[in-house]
């Protein structure tokens, strides 16, 4: 049986925030550290660590730890008694941004579901600078300026949100932007911020409801808003393989094309190319490159793959790219399998165990929630 825990990639910047306490505005640079040093500061980034850690504790057998040596990951979980994996290395000491970067960069090789850093908004800009389109973060709040979006309240609820995706609750996901100051101007008393990019972050799943529909969402709307996403979101020179379903096929309805509501149907630039289309057919869309794939669950089963749209062959997958499978979902679909993760089955072993994991599925207009795929552990 394959390991279905949760896989946190930790790294610290174990000088953020170091400048505040003593006036220097932030910690940029090794000049900044050496002079917020010398002017007795004392790094609190891992005590905010542990703090966080320290909520998820008695979950350890849920989740695995991917980290850096020393200052950098390794020593805090040491504190609070986790195991935890070390796959990177600082290349100096004090640590620099390259080291944050060379950690992620291996973090994403290695498949995390989740990069968990602590730091500022310096920090998130190393972050955001080698993640992938589709990797998740989160940020523990340690430095001196933190205009980013991408940070918890605090410590302890960076572990409130830990724990959520831990145990498999539903957890949305927004997209954070990553902000950075100018330490020279802010030092100076000029704000400068400037917008370096998006990067996706949990937070606490909310139910916002709605008098009418007792609480509940209503099914055939959010499916409506789940077609409005992927359309309005649909690329130019992009090819969608659109998978059976009632929630895919309103993907062609939205564009007022005809639909194949149990087969497979391509599409580009708003007409469509095939309908119904069989795995030769794809795996040639497929080899042409720039393709997307859109599936939705079996209602109360879960399937994604293997149920229904085998046409998605191992090949097809292969040559589309698993980063580009996008997952349709309601919410009220998601919660009717109480937990239980979604099924894949797509006929290669292999392919299967790299499809597992906590993967984004989009539930409605600008709203995606994560949730595990895989078999259930």
């Amino acid at each position: 049986m394959t390991d279905k825990r949760f896989v946190i990639g930790l790294v610290i910047n174990p000088f953020a925030g170091l400048g505040g306490p003593v006036a220097l505005k932030g910690s940029d640079g090794a000049a900044t550290v050496e002079q917020a040093l010398s002017l007795g500061a004392k790094s609190q980034v891992h005590n905010r660590v542990v703090r966080c850690l320290e909520m998820i504790r008695q979950d350890a057998d849920r989740f695995s730890i991917l980290t850096v040596d020393g200052a950098m990951g390794a020593s805090a979980c040491d504190r609070v008694g986790l195991s935890y994996d070390v796959i990177a290395h600082t290349s100096s000491d004090p640590s620099t941004a390259a080291d944050t970067v060379s950690a992620v960069r291996q973090m994403q090789e290695r498949g995390v579901d989740l990069v968990l850093f602590a730091g500022g908004d310096g920090t998130a800009r190393d972050v955001c600078d080698v993640l992938d389109l589709d990797q998740t973060v989160l940020g523990i709040p340690c430095g001196v300026k933190m205009h980013s979006g991408v940070f918890a309240n605090n410590p302890e609820a960076a572990g409130r949100v830990l724990d959520d995706l831990i145990n498999g609750r539903l957890v949305s996901v927004m997209k954070g932007e990553v902000r950075d100051i100018d330490e020279t101007s802010f030092r100076e008393g000029v704000v400068r911020t400037q917008y370096y990019g998006e990067v996706w972050v949990p937070e606490e799943l909310r139910y916002v409801q709605a008098v009418k529909s007792g609480g509940r969402e209503v099914e055939a709307l959010a499916v409506q808003d789940i077609a409005a996403q992927v359309v309005e979101n649909m690329m130019p020179d992009t090819t969608y393989l659109i998978g059976a379903g009632s929630t895919t096929a309103a993907m062609n309805e939205a564009l007022g094309l005809e639909n194949t509501l149990l087969g497979v149907d391509v599409v580009r630039d708003g007409k469509t190319l095939h309908l119904d289309a069989d795995e030769a057919q794809l795996f040639e869309h497929a080899r042409a490159g720039n393709c997307r794939i859109l599936v939705t669950p079996i209602g109360g089963q879960g399937h994604i793959l293997g149920r229904g749209n085998q046409q998605f062959s191992p090949r097809v997958l292969d040559a589309v790219g698993l980063e580009n499978l996008m997952i349709l979902a309601t919410k009220t679909k998601l919660e009717a399998l109480a937990g239980r993760p979604l099924l894949v089955d797509s006929g290669s072993a292999e392919l299967d165990r790299r499809l597992s994991g906590t993967r984004q599925v989009i539930t409605g207009y600008e709203d995606s929630v994560l949730y595990p795929v895989g078999e259930p552990a």
